[in-house]
């Protein structure tokens, strides 16, 4: 169940956190592993630690270090990795940082950091992705194709200390979904993953506490290798049928989210005319009375 023997899998931002357990899962799982991060001389080191961990059991793997929202090097990444294994089957984004501030209080380079890092890291990687497999459909060959990409609860919730990282991550969502459309008559998956998860970006500030691992030595529910195994899945033989899904995973949950819908419609009592703003009120202000919490149809969720 779940074998990945000769399969070829890039991971991006994957020297710690999610990106390194990812890694170790679908290297156990037999695929060759490419761990890409950032040339920075702590991550270069973390991503060696994590290749010299995967040969340690047996698994094949690389480290290819630049920055995931490149386009030379994320060239440079999918060369790379066709030079030394000859094939790509598995693209999994997770390479991501925060700069957080409110939106009154946050610079344009804040913003657009992130922005860039996040929804362009996905974009950039995906794009190399999905026209090799293309191709090579289109050259009569057999295509194994398998899309993860990272968001978070921040793109259903939004988050009012991260308008860079909530508008980041609901991109990705969109941007996948559209994805998972076009690439499905190829065989194609791809899926969008929410985790929770103690990471760099999680590990200080207000959710510090929130995320930090039991001090009684109990099941850690925010440990990023509980993550890992859908991840495996995702990719798996198994997981063929699986497309255009996003899914909240943490500790030992998995939370399929549903399709946004609309709610309730509310048609101009005049009949065929359009609404003014008298009638409007008279219509809505009964809805949004003062039991209603106006946030996103009457609830809010901490984003994480």
């Amino acid at each position: 169940m779940g074998d990945l023997t000769g399969k070829v899998a890039v991971i991006t931002g994957a020297g710690r956190g999610l990106g390194r357990e990812e890694a170790i899962q679908l290297a156990r799982q037999g695929a060759r592993v490419v761990i890409n991060d950032i040339g920075l001389p702590d991550a270069k080191e973390a991503a060696e630690a994590a290749v010299e961990e995967i040969k340690g059991f047996g698994g094949e793997a690389i480290a290819v270090y630049g920055d995931c929202a490149d386009s030379a090097d994320a060239e440079n990444l999918m060369k790379t990795t066709l030079d030394t294994f000859g094939d790509l089957n598995i693209m999994v984004n997770n390479a991501g940082f925060c700069r957080d501030k409110t939106i009154f209080g946050m610079s344009d380079d804040e913003f657009d950091s992130v922005v860039r890092v996040h929804l362009r890291g996905h974009f950039v990687n995906m794009r190399n992705a999905t026209a090799y497999w293309r191709n090579k459909a289109k050259a009569g060959e057999e295509v194994y194709g398998r899309l993860v990409s990272t968001s978070s609860e921040a793109a259903f919730y939004g988050s009012a200390g991260q308008p860079n990282y909530a508008a980041a991550k609901a991109g990705i969502v969109a941007m996948t979904m559209g994805a998972a459309q076009l690439l499905g008559k190829y065989g194609i998956t791809a899926n969008v993953i929410m985790p929770r998860a103690l990471t760099d970006m999680t590990a200080g500030g207000q959710t510090a506490e929130m995320f930090a691992a039991p001090k009684d030595g109990s099941f850690h529910m925010f440990d990023p290798a509980n993550v890992a195994p859908l991840v495996g899945y995702l990719a798996s033989p198994e997981a063929g049928k699986i497309s255009g899904e996003v899914m909240v995973v943490w500790g030992n949950e998995v939370q399929i989210a549903q399709r946004p819908t609309l709610r309730e419609t509310f048609v101009n009592p005049k009949g065929a005319a359009k609404w003014d703003v008298e009638g409007l009120h008279n219509t809505l202000a009964e809805h949004y009375n003062d039991d209603y919490m106006s946030v996103w149809g009457g609830f809010s969720v901490p984003p994480v």
